[in-house]
């Protein structure tokens, strides 16, 4: 109890350490004369470069008067981070019609690429972009650089995050510095004046209506009297612009949204308060927002979740606050006119006597004339509308996403019917075996979602330098186990994950299996040692957290501590000294079953903490247990049990073997004395006959 209080006590102060400590991003750099020849191929003499200016920022360089190309930070341009939340940061120089010339690695702070992935490796892969055109397609791209997403052996995900980040930075800066005639629909996207709210909505680049509750009703008869106030108040831009999307949007949110869309596609920006939504609910499962229409003379356009983008504030000090803002595509394919006029029809229902009624109240809005240009020529040439990065690597994991969904649901039937299966000795064995060599080898080996203690660290890390869904979604397997994790910590405690979804842990039992059958005989650690011992992993890991709060990248090459990525991720292919540190764990475990478990893994420490707040106790005692009958406790394989006969719950690994023992009339004493007081000692269990 002491050691408890204690544990949570420096818990509780690191707890506090969190709120006054953090570290922010580097901030990059512009490239000298040197680095532009070097990457667009030309004599440095013969070239003049510019600091980074416009929007999104990017160098300029010219050779003889004219504009041989442009150097951007993917960092700069379209904030490309990875698992960590630390920026991944490629200078990549472009030519004006979009190709890329050069691309040059300048900071990443990514675990598997800062440990276990060479220099050499990573410079081969982020210079295979060289020579493609911007515009093409993802699947044009992995194929006219002779790799794919998975380019990095053993970093699936940071392989994606640079091909996106690279990219997305060239095709956003090829596009933003095309000269405004070059728009064949006649607007002009790229000129920017700064601007406030109130300055945009009186020249008429944002429409507004106002529609009181009393119109409403005035249409609607179902109303049966008009309320007061304010129906909706509705408003409307045509935000692909730079001189309103660009005021009104955060400039790398403008970025993001001009470098994912077709050149001439359109985006429509709609804000409203009150008291209707616009949105309405039926959208999510449609994807369609049936509330809303476009109409452009004798067309009709439908708003669908292709390409929509919530958004939480707008960026001007003077804008209001908004119910809703959402940002919709229209696909310059689908007829579209930016240059002319058109109207937003609101469509509100209501339930009627004879039926359900409808009205529709529309906006009228006109680009105003200092955003139109004369057309001439075709647009600058885009690739398809692509998806954001995260959703891209779900789709491309179904087999994966769904092999992790079937072996989660059966887990949680192992648990929900565990009393079942206890009281079957060898179906309860063989059950468990299989599940951890499931574990093993396709959790951990094949589709590699073995869970570390850097998701901790940079969970916490995100919540001090500011929370992104986005980064915990670019690796699905692991994002599910997690939300599944959080969970099972309320239902069951950390053992769930640590004995029954932990690669390493099921590698480690699963030798030790293997060393008993051969006649490696176990060494027994004298509880009050192993007592003394446990709360080491505890030690580690707020170690771990400490040195996070100062650096992310020292606080990786820490979490070394691991043996996951050696043993698990990189499958043993690794430098020898990790193999080493790894192997020696595994040797241990022979003769101490889970040795690295019991004692220094910090991650099982992370998970304990909040798994006291669990609120069931689904493993039975008697009250002989610990005072009249030790055998559970001497057959525990993480010694959980103390010789009171509690479960210590922050060392339970849910093995369920304890419960096999209390549910065995051949073993447990307590039955045994009620079989012989009912004259039944031949109904004892014939499975079980030498077990302890």
């Amino acid at each position: 109890m002491r050691l408890n209080a204690a544990v949570s006590r420096a818990w509780g102060a690191c707890c506090l350490l969190l709120f006054a400590l953090s570290a922010g991003p580097a901030v990059s750099a512009d490239a000298d004369r040197e680095t532009a020849a070097a990457l667009l191929g030309v004599p440095a003499r013969a070239i003049v470069i510019t600091p980074s200016e416009g929007t999104p920022p990017a160098q300029r360089v010219d050779r003889d008067g004219e504009t041989i190309g442009y150097l951007a930070s993917t960092w700069d341009v379209v904030r490309s981070t990875g698992y960590s939340g630390r920026p991944i940061d490629i200078l990549v120089a472009v030519d004006p019609s979009g190709i890329i010339r050069g691309t040059r690695l300048v900071t990443q702070n990514e675990p598997i690429l800062t440990i276990g992935i060479s220099p050499k490796q990573l410079e081969d892969y982020v210079s295979t972009f060289v020579g493609i055109d911007a515009g093409k397609s993802v699947d044009e791209i992995a194929v006219a650089a002779k790799s794919t997403v998975d380019g990095i052996t053993g970093a699936t995900l940071s392989s994606s995050v640079i091909r996106d980040g690279i990219i997305r930075t060239a095709r956003t800066v090829t596009l933003s510095r095309a000269a405004p005639a070059t728009n064949a629909l006649g607007v002009d996207t790229t000129s920017f004046t700064p601007a406030t709210w109130a300055d945009l909505v009186s020249e008429g680049a944002i429409a507004h209506r106002l529609i009181a509750a009393a119109e409403v009703a005035a249409r609607l008869p179902a109303e049966p009297a008009a309320p007061e106030g304010t129906f909706i108040d509705l408003y409307a831009t045509l935000a692909t612009p730079a001189a309103i999307g660009r005021n009104l949007l955060d400039r790398h949110e403008y970025d993001n949204l001009i470098g994912s869309i077709n050149a001439g596609d359109s985006s429509i920006l709609i804000a409203a308060r009150g008291l209707y939504s616009f949105k309405g609910t039926s959208w999510r499962k449609s994807d369609r927002f049936d509330r809303l229409q476009i109409v452009q003379g004798p067309r009709t356009f439908g708003l669908t979740t292709e390409g929509y983008r919530n958004v939480e504030r707008l960026a001007p000090a003077d804008a209001p606050e908004f119910r809703e803002i959402g940002l919709f595509v229209l696909p310059v394919a689908g007829g579209f006119d930016p240059a002319q006029p058109w109207r937003l029809s609101l469509l509100v229902e209501r339930d009627g006597d004879t039926g359900p009624v409808s009205a529709a109240f529309d906006l009228s809005y006109r680009l105003p004339e200092r955003l139109l240009v004369a057309p001439s020529g075709p647009a600058v040439s885009a690739a398809p509308v692509e998806v954001p990065l995260w959703q891209e690597i779900w789709k491309g994991r179904t087999t994966s996403i769904a092999f992790v969904v079937c072996l989660l649901l059966t887990l949680y039937l192992i648990l929900i019917f565990q009393d079942v299966l206890v009281r079957r000795y060898r179906l309860y064995r063989a059950v468990r075996l299989g599940f951890l060599a499931f574990t093993l080898v396709g959790l951990g080996w094949v589709v590699g979602a073995q869970l570390s203690v850097v998701h901790i660290l940079t969970f916490v890390d995100a919540l001090l330098a500011g929370f992104r869904w986005e980064q915990f979604l670019l690796d699905p397997l692991v994002f599910i186990i997690w939300g599944w994790l959080a969970v099972a910590l309320l239902f069951w405690g950390r053992g769930v994950f640590c004995g029954w979804l932990c690669p390493f842990g099921a590698l480690q039992e699963l030798l030790n299996e293997a060393a008993r059958k051969i006649g490696i005989r176990q060494v027994v650690v004298p509880f009050g040692l192993h007592e003394r011992l446990w709360p080491l992993k505890y030690i580690l890991f707020l170690v771990l957290l400490a040195i996070s709060l100062n650096s992310m990248t020292t606080a990786f090459i820490a979490a070394e501590i691991e043996p996951f990525k050696t043993a698990i991720t990189l499958r043993f292919v690794r430098d020898w000294p990790f193999v080493a540190f790894a192997a020696s764990l595994l040797f241990l475990g022979l003769f101490i079953e889970r040795f690295y478990c019991r004692y220094f893994c910090p991650l099982g420490a992370a998970l304990a903490i909040p798994a006291r707040l669990r609120m069931f106790d689904w493993l039975k005692r008697r009250y002989q247990c610990g005072r009249e009958c030790r055998i559970c406790a001497s057959q525990c394989p993480v010694q959980a049990i103390h010789p009171d006969g509690h479960i210590n719950p922050n060392e339970c690994i849910h093995c369920l073997n304890c419960q096999t023992l209390y549910y065995d009339p051949a073993v447990c004493p307590p039955l045994k004395v009620r079989a012989r007081r009912r004259g039944g000692e031949g109904s004892a269990s014939k499975e079980v006959t030498a077990r302890v």
